[in-house]
């Protein structure tokens, strides 16, 4: 990772940012729903992030999350996340730990791949305290695992189970045009209404990177009561001020999708899809002056203070979108 001088120059920049931009806005507290736990070793192989160091426990965690809200982190959806197979038992072993040490804020869900058991699933669920499930769409045994089906990574008998124990799903939504999707929709439809128990949270605002998708996909699913949203790093305003206007600010929670919120750079929406820019990317020096990005999760916050704003929210209703829908869903009472 940078040297220790390097990063306290970009933290303290990210910082200064924070509170130029968003310390009006965001709330003094905050329940992440999307903050991922890696696999332990993640940050030897990958020098892109603004951190000190890989944060192991919930210390050093709340300590690299305060360039995205000083002293806000008040609790968490941990999702368990990894690539490799070799990895899930690990890591799903880490977050219900952690979940576990944070006390009644914060919960955990539990990876699970499509080809799994769903009595297993169940089993293990209830042995770490998991409140959900989370798939990914690089686990589909199909030849393009982007255009897959919802069932190839979130099977009917795994949403059957989470209707069976009153769980959340965190869905990775794919296909070209996300949430517009006929076949998406069909499959959203079709979880929702026949396991109502289940709560279905589509996350980084239903995958809407090209906010378009939402504009015309949002609204043929706007009856549906448990069908959620996170808000995680999703850079386009227009993504997130559709689902408040569609879809109601009570459906939409804040994520910061920690730890991809501190890479440098933002999702662009282009033609009819998105890219991702980092600052590895040979951009910014294109415009009239050098361009020094700061963090996704940071731009991330930057859009949905821009969407509130035109979608006139009030205090209590950006209140809920950071604190109260997440407590709500998860059933944290009053604190």
């Amino acid at each position: 990772m940078d040297d220790n001088a390097d990063y306290e120059i970009r933290r303290e920049r990210a910082m200064e940012f924070f509170e130029r931009e968003l310390a009006a806005f965001v709330p003094e507290r905050v329940i992440d729903a999307h903050l991922e736990i890696w696999p332990p070793g993640w940050a030897a192989k990958d020098e892109l992030y603004c951190l000190r160091r890989e944060p192991t426990d919930l210390v050093s965690m709340r300590d690299e999350f305060e360039v995205l809200g000083p002293g806000r982190l008040a609790g968490a959806i941990l999702i368990p996340f990894s690539f490799s197979t070799e990895d899930l038992g690990t890591v799903n072993a880490l977050s219900g730990a952690l979940a576990a040490q944070g006390g009644p804020t914060y919960r955990t869900l539990l990876f699970v791949r499509p080809g799994d058991d769903p009595e297993w699933v169940r089993q293990e669920g209830r042995r770490i305290g998991a409140v959900g499930i989370k798939g990914y769409y690089t686990f589909a045994d199909v030849a393009e695992p982007p255009q897959a089906d919802v069932p190839a990574y979130m099977p009917e008998s795994l949403a059957r189970v989470a209707h069976e124990e009153g769980w959340l799903i965190n869905m990775h939504l794919v296909k070209s045009h996300a949430v517009a999707d006929p076949e998406n929709q069909r499959w959203i439809r079709h979880y929702c209404t026949t396991y109502p128990d289940m709560r279905l949270v589509l996350s980084h605002a239903a995958r809407a990177f090209q906010p378009a998708n939402n504009l015309a996909g949002l609204a043929d699913l706007a009856d549906l009561p448990n069908l959620y949203f996170d808000s995680s790093v999703n850079c386009e305003s227009f993504a997130l001020e559709a689902v408040i206007r569609i879809m109601g600010h009570g459906r939409l929670l804040y994520g910061s999708d920690f730890i991809a919120s501190h890479r440098y750079g933002r999702s662009v929406a282009v033609g009819e899809s998105f890219i991702w820019l980092y600052d590895t990317s040979p951009v910014w020096g294109e415009g009239p002056a050098a361009i020094e990005p700061t963090l996704v999760g940071l731009e991330h916050l930057r859009a949905l203070k821009w969407a509130c704003w035109s979608q006139r929210l009030n205090d209590t209703q950006v209140e809920d979108i950071f604190f109260g829908n997440a407590a709500s869903l998860l059933g944290i009472g009053a604190l």
